[in-house]
């Protein structure tokens, strides 16, 4: 990672460990962004004496919670998050999110749904203004179902392939034992039929759009400060 880009990273998830207090129920993302708020959220707990617990998006976040010292919780438990962070792909003007490069995309929609606030954590690279032109939308299938799935993709206007593992044979497996499939698209221009056709279509569990879910996106930019961009 670019020394620049990492420190926007960095920025972002001290800044979103900055906005906990004592007694939240938090939502903990996925990814190397996530990753470094996790690790700040630690500090804080060590340094501060903060009292919090977390509920994880994926294997990789429990473990780094673990590892940071952060108490962990499950929806059974605790069924309302004060504030879940996570970063993203891609995120337009209005606040419609693509996320999935760690194939934890359904978990973290599951976290983010049960959290009063969701806070998005970027850095200027992933503002876009056109959705799925840089990033590929990912779908999370049940395998037998990869060939309907990539033709109802095609007929949406995607370039759909399975992903596959870059250190096993094979496709990608999701924590929950399923498939992804990433489309590529010229662009997403309605994201709300796009959501709702792959929603109906059997075999599909999730996919990447996140719409009307975000409330705070925290824009990292290379100088090491901060942008708030407020949904709603």
């Amino acid at each position: 990672m670019p020394d620049l880009q990492k420190a926007a990273k960095q920025a972002v998830g001290e800044q979103v460990a900055s906005m906990v207090s004592s007694g939240m129920k938090l939502g903990l993302g996925t990814g190397s962004t996530a990753a470094l708020a996790i690790e700040a959220l630690g500090n804080r707990i060590r340094n501060e004496g903060l009292e919090v617990c977390g509920v994880p998006t994926s294997f990789a976040s429990e473990r780094l919670a673990l590892k940071w010292g952060i108490p962990l919780t499950t929806l059974d438990q605790t069924p309302v998050l004060d504030l879940a962070f996570d970063g993203a792909d891609e995120v337009n003007s209005d606040f419609i999110v693509i996320k999935g490069r760690g194939a934890a995309q359904t978990r973290e929609k599951i976290v983010a749904a049960q959290a009063k606030r969701f806070v998005i954590l970027i850095d200027e690279s992933k503002l876009v203004d056109r959705l799925g032109t840089r990033m590929p939308l990912p779908i999370e299938i049940v395998p037998m179902a990869a060939t309907p799935v990539m033709n109802v993709l095609k007929a949406l206007g995607g370039d759909p392939e399975i992903r596959m593992g870059m250190k096993k044979d094979g496709p990608v497996v999701s924590d929950q034992g399923l498939w992804i499939i990433d489309a590529m698209f010229d662009e997403i221009t309605d994201p709300e039929h796009v959501n709702r056709v792959l929603l109906n279509t059997p075999g599909v569990l999730d996919h990447g759009l996140f719409i009307g879910m975000v409330t705070d996106v925290l824009v990292g930019l290379n100088d090491g400060t901060v942008r708030t961009m407020m949904a709603r």
